[in-house]
């Protein structure tokens, strides 16, 4: 017995599968004739076994296999497969009367035999795998006394297959569905009921002695999600989430796993869409270079352009660790890209023209860059050498090699600069348009904020705090930002690189800034906890550099719609070439003498905007207008 049961836990046997459905045409086509031919005085002979019946189990198991009906498991079946079985019938019974009428005109065969066949082959196939299924179904219900009550809010699609795979798990009991569908109360989704409202979670938890809540509503608004996620919090039990389909798709989560609900699920913001085809017809067959590969920009646009198209990626960087990660991540789950990985600085000329050399590529996306604001507050030299600098010999590099598009990765601080990661990321906008040559290489700028989760960002600081018990440190109880996830910013910088013009600055809409404090709590609830009871919050004040808000423009850029509608065309402000090469120069030379009078000099002489904020003294600039459009803050790649 226990044999038995082993052998028949798994699949049915694909040969019993054949055997199976083979008897049942058989049976199906006998019968049917017999019942026919029954009613009549005198019925002719009717013989079970035949040249006949021989072709007609010939023709339709012929195509029952061209069909791929044995490709699937009786374990699984369902409507999509009682479709394909009668589309197997209904061919079947045209090769059937094709063959039976090249063979004796369809002597001896009925037209309301024919007429019945598919339905009823359809019941008698579909039937034993629709009841083997439930069977099975039912056996996975008889969990052990250990398995795990969960309670699933959502009683939708995602709700249904989440029933199914716990089934099959068979450490999981789920004991009821939460759901505010009112037509859904008191109903039953694969047996189990609707018990109540997503409000009602805590009572209803009590009264099935959950264990875990699990939340199947992946295609639920941050407002949404906000609100389930406060009534689990009350609940006090633990909880998961299905992921939503993007990201299984996009490879961020595994189809059928439950993740743990993240901070971006509650920002309040969709997550734009790109135009997948614009960036595969730009991006397909290409060669590309990225500096700064390691980092965390840098390293998923790696992974972006590896997922749609590119043949060759070029891979610059400083950090041997991060190099070697990130090429290994890659040869992992796209081994059959070639990779070029250079270790050392882009800002050195010979590095990035070896770089060139051995990848010929057609866009070079320029990552690397200093981007922490307190630090660089007081490391001039070094933002200038690389943000600065380095940009330039990067962009001339390209242009000198004939590169088709170069795309500088800057930050919504380099709009009306109030520190020096914005300044110099400023001035490095404007050294890219003093390179621009309508015969050579285009150049474009794509402007973003907050990356969740990148390194040294604010989530990652909050999350150590949060586990170390706190408290959590926030600036100013008002200041707000603009967010994004990491591959979200690298799609928006795909597709502003497939639309983009010579010379363009694009930005992406954000939707609605987050204040950080909201974030903040949000984070420490994920987490478990109560903001103010179990972790506390302190207020340190803005730091040198920082604003309360950003913004996304200048007053002098005009911006306007681009193909996509969720990306902005800014037009870049007129530059005077011969006074940024100027400028250049001096930078270069005082940064060999770690000159940091003169850098800061020539820093502020070059970007009039510049009004240092903090530990600066502002100098006298001409007044800018803040542009009645949200921005987003500091990148964070």
């Amino acid at each position: 017995m226990t044999r038995w049961r082993e052998r028949w836990s798994g699949a049915v046997p694909r040969s019993a599968v054949v055997v199976h459905d083979l008897a049942m045409v058989w049976i199906v086509w006998v019968v049917l004739h017999r019942v026919r031919y029954g009613v009549m005085v005198s019925p002719p002979e009717l013989p079970l076994w035949s040249t006949e019946i021989a072709m007609v189990l010939a023709a339709q198991g012929l195509v029952f296999w061209q069909v791929g009906l044995y490709r699937g498991l009786w374990r699984f079946a369902s409507v999509p497969d009682l479709w394909n079985i009668f589309k197997a019938c209904a061919l079947g019974l045209f090769a059937i009367v094709l063959g039976l009428f090249l063979y004796n005109r369809l002597e001896l065969v009925s037209r309301t035999v024919l007429l019945m066949y598919p339905f009823v082959l359809m019941g008698m196939l579909g039937a034993p795998r629709l009841l083997y299924r439930a069977w099975k179904d039912s056996n996975s219900d008889q969990t052990d006394a250990a398995s795990v009550r969960i309670l699933i809010l959502g009683a939708g699609r995602a709700g249904d297959a989440l029933v199914r795979d716990l089934r099959r798990l068979g450490s999981y009991q789920p004991v009821g569905f939460l759901d505010d569908a009112r037509s859904l109360r008191g109903s039953k989704v694969q047996g189990i009921p609707v018990l109540g409202g997503v409000d009602d979670v805590a009572e209803i938890a009590r009264e099935t002695a959950a264990r875990l809540l699990v939340i199947a509503v992946p295609s639920a608004s941050a407002t949404q999600m906000q609100r389930i996620v406060a009534a689990c919090e009350r609940s006090g039990l633990p909880f998961r989430m299905v992921p939503r389909l993007r990201d299984a798709l996009e490879g961020r989560s595994l189809s059928g796993q439950l993740k743990e609900v993240a901070i971006e699920d509650l920002l309040g913001r969709q997550q734009v869409l790109p135009d997948w085809k614009a960036i595969r017809s730009w991006l397909g067959a290409r060669s590309v270079l990225v500096t700064g590969a390691g980092g965390s920009v840098g390293s998923e646009l790696c992974r972006q352009c590896a997922r749609h198209g590119a043949r060759r990626i070029a891979m610059v960087e400083q950090d041997e660790f991060a190099l070697i990660t990130v090429l290994a991540s890659l040869r992992r789950d796209f081994p059959d890209l070639e990779y070029i990985p250079v270790l050392g600085d882009c800002g050195d000329t010979a590095v990035i023209r070896h770089a060139l050399d051995a990848s010929q590529p057609e866009a070079v996306f320029h990552a690397a860059a200093y981007k922490q604001v307190p630090l660089l507050e007081t490391q001039l030299r070094e933002a200038v050498r690389n943000n600065v600098l380095a940009t330039e010999t990067v962009a001339r590099a390209c242009r000198e090699a004939d590169v088709g598009t170069f795309v500088l990765i800057s930050t919504d601080k380099a709009v009306d600069p109030g520190n020096i990661l914005g300044a110099t990321k400023r001035l490095g906008e404007m050294v890219c348009q003093s390179l621009v040559d309508p015969r050579s290489t285009r150049f474009v700028t794509v402007r973003f904020g907050n990356v969740l989760d990148s390194a040294g960002s604010v989530v990652p600081l909050f999350r150590e705090q949060i586990r170390q018990g706190g408290p959590v440190t926030v600036t100013d109880p008002e200041v707000t930002r603009y967010f994004m996830t990491i591959p979200e910013a690298c799609q928006l910088i795909l597709q502003a690189s497939a639309i983009g013009s010579q010379e363009a600055i694009y930005t992406l809409d954000m939707g609605e800034p987050v204040p950080i404090r909201l974030l903040a709590e949000q984070m420490i609830r994920l987490a478990g906890k109560q903001p103010g009871r179990d972790v506390s919050i302190v207020y340190t004040g803005l730091r040198a550099g920082e604003k309360l808000h950003e913004t996304l423009f200048h007053a002098d850029e005009r911006y306007r719609a681009t193909a996509h509608p969720k990306i902005l065309q800014a037009e870049p402000r007129a530059v005077v070439v011969s006074e940024i090469h100027q400028a250049l120069e001096r930078l270069r030379e005082a940064a060999g003498r770690y000159d940091l009078a003169t850098l800061d000099l020539v820093l502020r002489r070059t970007v009039p905007e510049f009004q240092p904020i903090g530990s600066h003294a502002a100098p006298t600039a001409a007044p800018t207008t803040v542009v009645a459009f949200p921005s987003h803050a500091s990148r964070k790649n």
